[in-house]
């Protein structure tokens, strides 16, 4: 059955706070408390800088901020930019001072009864193919089309950095019809990938309230657009066995999965690691041709719970203790850091504590859990991040700004005094000094 366009809404605009829970079944969240000596054992980082406050009212042109990605401009490193999704708002293009470049629209629907434009998540690919040369872009999963919407950077056009070469011949990811896009089951969470033995550019797509992941080639075309074809699809499991024997599903609305959300390839290896928000981190080939190993799980894992339709959440049983001990359900932005050597880090954000977690990105050690940090308010005019749906890092000099490299996080509940106002739910994006999240972490 399709949604009319008002329903669709309905279902869309739901806050940051009540869609975990509501969507997702994920109130068993905040019902997994830290102990105090858990909250103290991580360090903090504050941001220098953030985001003018995104709000998802009509007021605020139903802008949600959700997952960013940076772009380097390697002739002036100063002048790079931070490319962010803010939903049913379209893209925010932003400076290193936070300061908005760009705003580009998200599609309008094409009737009154079909579901809007409404970007979810961003990536970029460095140096694309083109039959007029390399080219910089950033792909987009258009979450409410079904489509992914791709964007050339170039910072001396007029007009702003973005210009829209998507080819409009672009297909569905995974709908066969409009009927079937306004379901909204649709292009959700992203991640590009350049195959380096064959100089092929992709983006993996995961599929929203499914465990779908969808590994695209992009295809730029000779009037300069970009298309993508289908390579393969990968499903993730959805239920699991327990150590004590029984099967385990997370709980959520009837008939929805636990998908995937955050997803990072590490271009060295070609290793994709994909956050299933109510069960862990998982490791695979991009190529999707491989087993999947659950690199860590959430503390809520293996925790039954019961829906329930009135109040659109879940009520959780009793823990088994099955679960990991850094991450609180939901798993989210996941981004990885390389340092020379073959060293880096993948990380991840507990949406569930507001916790940043950091992990080997050697796959020979496992992935093994290295520590983890908080980006917690500097000042009243200067929050920190809460339940953060996205991430992006840098670790590459940008000019005097940050020397070190960038960190940029979302942040799910804006409070600070000087941008939020009272009686609008507000989120926005921090943006972190590299250099102070590895002092913090002593990494």
């Amino acid at each position: 059955m399709s949604l009319s366009r008002q329903e669709a809404s309905v279902r869309m605009h739901r806050s940051p706070r009540l869609a975990a829970t509501a969507l997702l079944g994920t109130a068993l969240i905040t019902l997994v408390p830290l102990s105090p000596a858990q909250a103290r054992s991580l360090p903090s980082v504050g941001a220098t800088a953030e985001t003018a406050p995104l709000y998802d009212d009509e007021a605020g042109g139903n802008a949600n901020a959700d997952d960013p990605a940076i772009w380097r401009n390697d002739a002036d490193p100063g002048r790079s930019l931070v490319v962010a999704t803010a939903k049913e708002g379209g893209l925010r293009v932003y400076g290193l001072d936070a300061s908005l470049v760009q705003s580009v629209p998200a599609p309008s629907p094409a009737t009154e009864d079909d579901a809007p434009g409404r970007f979810n998540n961003v990536d970029l690919v460095t140096g694309l193919r083109t039959p007029s040369g390399r080219a910089d872009v950033a792909v987009v999963s258009d979450r409410g089309n079904d489509r992914l919407r791709i964007y050339r950077v170039d910072p001396s056009q007029p007009g702003g950095p973005l210009k829209d070469v998507t080819d409009p011949d672009a297909a569905p990811v995974f709908s066969s019809d409009q009927a079937e896009i306004n379901e909204q089951r649709t292009a959700y969470g992203l991640a590009t990938w350049q195959d380096r033995s064959s100089g092929r550019s992709y983006a993996l797509v995961s599929r929203r309230n499914t465990t779908d992941l969808a590994l695209l080639e992009l295809r730029p075309t000779a009037t300069g657009t970009v298309g993508y074809r289908k390579v393969r699809t990968l499903s993730l499991p959805s239920s699991f066995r327990l150590p004590n024997g029984t099967s385990w599903t997370p709980c959520g609305e009837p008939g929805e999965l636990p998908q995937v959300e955050g997803m990072v390839v590490d271009p060295d290896d070609g290793t994709l690691y994909a956050g299933q928000e109510d069960v862990g981190i998982w490791r695979l080939p991009a190529s999707l041709t491989g087993r999947p190993v659950l690199v860590d799980k959430v503390r809520e894992y293996g925790v039954a719970g019961t829906y329930d339709p009135e109040t659109e959440e879940c009520a959780p049983g009793a823990d088994p203790g099955f679960g990991g001990k850094r991450l609180a359900a939901d798993v989210e932005g996941l981004t990885l850091f390389r340092e020379s050597g073959g060293d880096g880090y993948l990380m991840a954000s507990g949406q569930g504590d507001n916790s940043f977690a950091l992990y080997d990105r050697e796959v020979s050690e496992d992935n093994e859990y290295e520590g983890g940090f908080r980006v917690t308010a500097v000042s009243a005019d200067l929050d920190g991040s809460e339940e953060c749906d996205g991430a992006a890092v840098l670790d590459a000099p940008l000019g005097s700004r940050y020397p070190h490299g960038l960190l940029v996080v979302q942040d799910g509940h804006e409070t600070s005094a000087s941008g939020s106002e009272e009686g609008r739910e507000a989120t926005g994006f921090k943006f972190v000094d590299l250099g102070a999240v590895t002092d913090a972490a002593d990494m």
